[in-house]
């Protein structure tokens, strides 16, 4: 019989390495893939692997979050414990809002004990991936774990960088290194080495355990990576981690695994994941109908390609476009369309991502932009071009690609 689990989503970060994207949104609520808020996939991953009762932490800048639970993830009073529940910091336990991953849980140990879960999955809500959550769930059973960590195998020579988790052979955590200068390989894969990707599956009692122990613990920064989990390991209890190359999604095409998962804390990482989806069979299937990744449900028309007239066609290679958007004589190449946006004739738009409302006016030409909500290009105006130029008016990332702030005003330059 199935265990019965309940799922908190983490979704209360800041993500200030994405601002201007950040600057009036949490992390989680910022739009992805043209229709999507990268929050969605978590909340899609859990569902689909029947995983009905979650409540989502939020904290900061959460209006935006918080309206797109409500319109897009509400389950209506039908089904008893079937939920999407937003939960704000109410600082149950003092006068201080989360202070780490594990005191947000903590501050919230009476949803848990009303709930009387089996199990307690414990994801966070701003990664870009799919995953089949009853494997690790069956994993974690089988192992009789305390806790399970979904771990991803990265190359040893860039394991430096992350946080790395040591196993035996059965997978059994054995300790764990921070960003070492000799990370520890998995066993029988010499050139690899494991990295958490922040998703834990708790048996219900380690977690009040292990929470309540933590909280009265002075030196603690209330962090699970680095306070619960390495207080667990050194007290005997069982740490698995679960091989995300395991995963398998029902209808998926890809042949070998479907292990795709990106953190996209930054606007070039967020980029970098947003160009995958152009791939003629991205790593990331968003048309996989028996894994579909929800949203909010629109009223919006097709999207519509007009003119067909020497030097004035509009058509888009290489792209997603989404419903309500007009190519009109214009020419998209390798770019995310988001919804009720209007490139305008003579218009080149090229690895872009623009994101809901976006105008291009007639004539303009953008290149490597990244353009939020409510944004206008003036006609004839050049973005991506000219880096000294761009950096006067707009922020220019690391590797040179524009970001455009939600409802800024861009004027032609003088």
């Amino acid at each position: 019989m199935r265990s019965k689990v309940l799922a908190f989503v983490m979704a209360g970060g800041r993500g200030t390495r994405l601002e201007p994207l950040t600057e009036a949104r949490s992390k989680p609520a910022v739009p992805f893939g043209g229709k999507y808020r990268i929050i969605d996939f978590v909340l899609s991953n859990l569902v689909n692997s029947d995983i009905f009762s979650i409540y989502v932490l939020t904290q900061f800048k959460s209006q935006s979050l918080t309206e797109h639970l409500q319109e897009s993830w509400n389950f209506g009073n039908i089904l008893p414990g079937h939920f999407i529940i937003p939960v704000p910091a109410q600082q149950r336990t003092g006068e201080h809002w989360y202070k780490g991953t594990a005191d947000a849980i903590f501050q919230n140990l009476n949803l848990i004990k009303d709930r009387q879960p089996e199990l307690v999955a414990v994801f966070g809500g701003d990664h870009i991936f799919k995953m089949n959550v009853e494997d690790m769930i069956q994993d974690h059973q089988q192992t009789q774990a305390d806790v399970t960590i979904a771990a991803i195998p990265v190359p040893i020579a860039e394991a430096h960088q992350f946080g790395v988790i040591q196993v035996d052979n059965r997978w059994r955590i054995t300790g764990f290194q921070e960003k070492p200068k000799n990370p520890t390989p998995i066993p029988g894969s010499p050139d690899m080495a494991l990295v958490s990707m922040g998703n834990y599956v708790f048996t219900r009692k380690a977690l009040v355990d292990n929470l309540q122990e933590d909280a009265v613990e002075a030196r603690s920064s209330n962090d699970f990576g680095k306070d619960v989990l390495p207080r667990m390991l050194r007290q005997g209890q069982r740490l698995f981690a679960f091989d995300f190359r395991r995963n398998r999604i029902p209808g998926s095409t890809n042949v070998l695994n479907d292990s795709y998962w990106r953190d996209v804390g930054t606007l070039d990482s967020y980029y970098e994941a947003s160009m995958d989806l152009r791939s003629v069979q991205p790593l990331l299937d968003l048309y996989n109908q028996e894994w579909p990744i929800r949203s909010s449900p629109n009223t919006l028309p097709p999207a519509k390609f007009v003119h067909n007239a020497d030097g004035r066609v509009g058509q888009a290679l290489q792209s997603i476009v989404c419903e309500g958007s007009i190519i009109s004589g214009s020419t998209v190449v390798d770019s995310i369309v988001s919804m009720r946006c209007r490139i305008n004739s003579y218009a080149d738009v090229n690895a872009c991502v623009l994101m809901e409302d976006v105008e291009v006016g007639r004539g303009a030409k953008i290149r490597r932009c990244i353009i939020d909500k409510h944004v206008k290009i003036p006609p004839g105006d050049m973005i991506g071009f000219n880096r000294e130029l761009d950096a006067k008016r707009f922020k220019i990332t690391e590797s040179g690609i524009v970001v455009i702030g939600k409802h800024q005003a861009v004027e032609l330059p003088t």
